[in-house]
C-alpha cells in the first residue's frame, strides 16, 4: 500500500503545483496586510477582500518551496535558478530507498540517485497554520457571495487546500510518522467537506482511516472508514471491509467485526482477506461451517454468474476436507466462467495440496503396500494438477504470475520425470520460461 499512497502524492503534487515566485518575507507581509483588511468593517463585507486574503494564505505556504517542482532533475532546477547551493548534503535513506538530502534552511529537498528531486520537506513554514487560515478565508468568502459570482473560485481554492494538506500527509508519511500523516489528510478530507465545497472525498477519508489504524488510533481510523461505508466507497476489491473489521478488533467489538466482514463477502465473495477473516471466525466455532456455506449461498443467489464465489465455496470445503465437493465448487467455477484462471489455479494447487497429503502420511508408515499406494496416489494428484496449472498459465497475461505457474508445473514435472518422457519434456519447457 505505501507504494501506492507514495505515487498517488506524487501525482497530486503534480496536479496542483503552482510557480510560486514571492519569497518568504513578501508572503508573510502579504498576510499581514490582507488580515489587516480583512479586520476592517467595511472590506470585510467583500468577497474580494477574502479571497485576497486565501490568496495570500497559500502564497506564504508555497513561499518555502519556491519554484521547485518534484521530479525534476537538480541540473535543471540550478539553470532555473531554483535551487542555491545547500547549507550541508548528507546521503540518507527514507523508506528502504537511499536519498541525497540538502538542508537549504528552511527545507531538506530528497534527490534520487539519478539526481531528481523526489521529496520535499518543509522545515521552517512562514505560517503553522497556513492552509487554515486560507479554508477559513475562503469560507468567508463565500458568506460574503450572496451573489455566487465567485462561487467556482472558491470552491477551486478549497480544493486546493484539501490536496495540499493531502500532499503534506503523505510526506510524513513516506517518513513512516504515520499519526501526523494521518492527522493532515484527516484535515484534507475535513476540509473537502467544509461548506460550501461540501464533497466527501473518497481517498482522503478511506487513507486517513487506513493510517489512523497503522498509527494504532483506532476510534479515529473507525470514524473515517465509516464515513467510507456511509458514500458507500468500498476501496478497491472491497479492501475497506477487512480494514474496518481489524479496527473493531482492535477496539474489542467482535459483533461489528464480524457483521462487516459479512457485509464486505456479500458484495466482494473473491476479496481474500474478507473470506479468511471469516474463516478464522467461523471454523473454530461449532456449527462454523454452516454460517460460512449460508453466507456462500446467499452470495451464490445474488451473483449466479459470479466463478469467484464457487471457487472461494471450493476453498471453504477444501479446508473442511469435504473433498468431493471441493472438486465439484472448483469445476462449477470454470463451468461459468472457463477464462478466469482462477479456479484452474485453486484446482491445480488443491491436486498439489491433496498430493502431499498422500506423500507425508507415506512417509510415516512402515508398510511397503501401504507405502507403495500412498506414493501411486501421490503421483496420481500430481499428474492431475497439471492440466488445470496448464491452463492456467494459458490465461494469464501478467508476466510474473506466469512465470509462477510455470514454476509450480516444472516441480510437479520434476516429480514425475522418470514415470513418462512427456514429463521430462515439460520440465524443460517450462523451466526455460521460468528462467528466461
Amino acid at each position: 500500500m505505501k507504494r501506492i499512497l507514495i505515487a498517488l502524492a506524487v501525482l497530486l503534487a503534480v496536479q496542483v503545483a503552482d510557480a510560486q515566485t514571492k519569497t518568504p518575507e513578501a508572503a508573510k507581509k502579504a498576510v499581514e496586510s490582507a488580515k489587516a483588511a480583512s479586520e476592517n468593517p467595511k472590506k470585510a463585507a467583500k468577497v474580494a477582500t477574502w479571497t485576497k486574503l486565501a490568496a495570500a494564505y497559500m502564497d506564504a505556504y508555497n513561499a518555502p518551496t519556491g519554484n521547485l517542482f518534484l521530479n525534476t532533475p537538480r541540473i535543471q532546477l540550478e539553470q532555473m535558478m531554483a535551487i542555491k547551493k545547500p547549507l550541508a548534503a548528507e546521503q540518507v535513506e527514507v523508506d528502504g530507498t537511499p536519498y541525497i538530502r540538502e538542508d537549504h534552511g528552511d527545507k531538506y529537498l530528497y534527490f534520487d540517485a539519478q539526481g531528481v528531486l523526489r521529496i520535499i520537506d518543509i522545515t521552517k513554514p512562514v505560517f503553522e497554520d497556513a492552509l487554515a487560515g486560507a479554508l477559513a478565508a475562503y469560507v468567508k468568502a463565500a458568506e460574503c457571495d450572496v451573489k455566487g459570482s465567485k462561487t467556482k473560485d472558491i470552491l477551486a481554492g478549497m480544493e486546493l487546500v484539501a490536496a495540499k494538506y493531502f500532499d503534506d500527509g503523505m510526506t510524513r508519511y513516506t517518513f513512516g510518522d504515520y499519526k501526523e500523516a494521518a492527522d493532515l489528510i484527516a484535515k484534507a478530507a475535513e476540509a473537502s467537506l467544509t461548506e460550501p465545497l461540501a464533497k466527501a472525498n473518497e481517498t482522503y477519508l478511506y487513507y486517513a482511516g487506513y493510517i489512523y489504524s497503522q498509527a494504532g488510533d483506532y476510534e479515529n481510523a473507525k470514524k473515517y472508514l465509516n464515513k467510507c461505508l456511509d458514500i458507500k466507497y468500498y476501496a478497491e476489491g472491497g479492501n475497506l471491509f477487512p480494514a474496518l473489521a481489524e479496527v473493531y478488533t482492535r477496539l474489542g467489538d467482535e459483533e461489528n467485526s464480524v457483521a462487516t466482514l459479512q457485509k464486505g463477502f456479500e458484495l466482494y465473495p473473491e476479496n481474500a482477506n474478507v473470506l479468511v477473516g471469516l474463516i478464522n471466525y467461523y471454523l473454530p466455532k461449532e456449527g462454523g461451517e454452516a454460517e460460512l456455506l449460508s453466507l456462500i449461498d446467499k452470495a451464490k443467489t445474488a451473483m449466479p454468474d459470479n466463478p469467484s464465489i464457487f471457487r472461494v465455496e471450493g476453498d471453504i470445503y477444501k479446508r473442511l476436507k469435504d473433498y468431493e465437493k471441493a472438486e465439484a465448487s472448483y469445476y462449477k467455477s470454470m463451468e461459468v466462467d472457463p477464462n478466469a484462471p482462477d479456479a484452474y489455479i485453486a484446482l491445480g494447487g488443491y491436486f498439489i495440496d491433496r498430493g502431499n497429503e498422500y506423500f507425508n502420511e507415506g512417509q510415516e508408515t512402515f508398510d511397503q503396500k501401504a507405502y507403495e499406494a500412498l506414493m501411486a496416489k501421490y503421483d496420481e494428484m500430481c499428474i492431475a494438477s497439471l492440466d488445470p496449472l496448464v491452463k492456467a498459465y494459458q490465461l494469464v497475461q501478467d508476466e510474473n504470475f506466469k512465470r509462477d505457474i510455470a514454476n509450480t508445473i516444472k516441480s510437479v514435472c520434476f516429480v514425475l520425470r522418470n514415470k513418462d518422457p512427456k514429463y521430462q519434456a515439460m520440465f524443460d519447457e517450462y523451466n526455460g520460461y521460468a528462467n528466461n
